[in-house]
């Protein structure tokens, strides 16, 4: 019977060969045998079922309900060797990409790094009204962030002096380690500790910066918001941020926005909400009535005759501009009609001879037309969610 090579590593019969490198690798630490001792059947195991499912040959007769290594022998290595790179795969399971052989010897080939580094992004939070939300600020800021030195100009050098190659590594930039394994010692390489990497020293570093080549520094700038931002937004500016070690180019400076919640107004996206308590006296005949709004100065709301608690009366382009096409959204008016608690006489006579003409009564209705959309239940439960 074929074995199962996928249900070795822990991955479906579809995985890519990055999903098999990366299940390997996990199963490779925790079956090693300087860890787990006793599980060197196991580790084998994994390490055949890894070398035949990055075989693409072996694979497809896998794949095909076979078993390329029928025959081979218990250990399943096949001619005798890892194959497709997996010896080399080993070594990076356990020792990263620093260890193995390469090129011929030991080393990772990747010599020496620049002492100038990019710059990492810088980030600002900026409280802002509604209304500087729906139009659009020009605000400033401070930030706190590494600038260029402006003494060395980035090189981390004193003077006229110059950087020397490190002691330690040779210019190399990585040093030789032994490491012990399972295969026995191996030859590791790492990041050279006196240069972190670089190759070279700052014998005399600058005054001002301590030979990285930036210093911190507390500015103030201008930052243009556009309108309709919401809270959560940011707003790049390329090149702000901070100035990289060795003087390298700046990162990006993000201003985030939160919004501050409006007295009167409550935003969904580009739309706006509020409440206006409306005279029972005006619900009942109809009237007009002129807000506020957030950037027109005011906006006339129309009440038509009859109006029942609850409902919303719509303006449309009385919202906020759409922060890439300027296209305002909505203004939503919920209605809530006041009845009055108390009643001088002139008021009580008039709404005694309302009765009297109207003749109104009072009547029970069923609890399927109370609830239904426009039933009295259904009206109030919209007019206090829309509180």
């Amino acid at each position: 019977m074929a074995r199962d090579y996928y249900g070795i590593l822990g991955v479906a019969q579809g995985a890519t060969d990055q999903e098999i490198k990366r299940a390997y690798r996990k199963k490779a630490r925790e079956l090693h045998p300087d860890v787990n001792p006793g599980e060197e059947e196991k580790f084998k195991e994994v390490s055949t079922a890894y070398e035949v499912l990055t075989d693409p040959e072996k694979r497809r007769i896998v794949d095909a309900g076979g078993d390329p290594l029928a025959g081979a022998g218990a250990g399943g290595f096949g001619g005798g060797g890892f194959g497709s790179g997996g010896l080399g795969d080993v070594f990076e399971a356990f020792f990263g990409n620093g260890g193995g052989f390469g090129g011929g010897g030991f080393g990772s080939g990747r010599g020496p790094k620049s002492r100038v580094q990019p710059g990492e992004p810088a980030l600002v939070a900026m409280e802002l009204d509604l209304e500087e939300c729906a139009a659009g600020v020009a605000k400033e800021i401070t930030v706190d962030t590494a600038i260029l030195c402006d003494l060395c100009h980035g090189a981390g050098t004193n003077g006229d002096s110059k950087p020397t190659t490190c002691d330690t590594c040779k210019g190399a930039g990585e040093i030789q380690a032994v490491q012990r394994s399972f295969l026995g010692q191996v030859m590791t390489v790492r990041e050279c500790p006196t240069c972190h990497g670089t190759g070279d020293i700052i014998p005399d570093p600058c005054r001002k910066c301590g030979g990285d080549g930036r210093v911190r520094s507390r500015r103030t700038m201008t930052v243009r918001i556009p309108a309709g931002v919401e809270s959560g937004m940011r707003v790049r500016l390329a090149g702000q941020g901070e100035v990289g070690a060795g003087g390298g180019p700046a990162g990006d400076l993000y201003v985030e926005v939160a919004e501050r919640a409006h007295d009167v107004f409550v935003r969904d996206k580009d739309d706006l909400h509020c409440t206006i308590r409306v005279p029972i006296a005006d619900a009942a005949l109809g009237t007009e009535l002129t807000i506020d709004t957030i950037l027109d100065g005011s906006a006339t709301i129309t009440i038509a005759a009859g109006t029942q608690p609850g409902q919303v009366v719509k303006v449309k382009g009385q919202g906020v501009p759409h922060l890439n096409t300027g296209v305002r959204g909505t203004l939503h008016a919920h209605l809530d009609v006041a009845v009055p608690t108390r009643l001088d006489a002139a008021q009580t006579d008039a709404l005694k001879r309302f009765r009297e003409v109207s003749g109104d009564a009072s009547e029970l209705v069923s609890t399927s037309a109370a609830t239904a959309p426009g039933g009295l239940f259904s009206r109030l439960r919209n007019a206090f969610a829309g509180r």
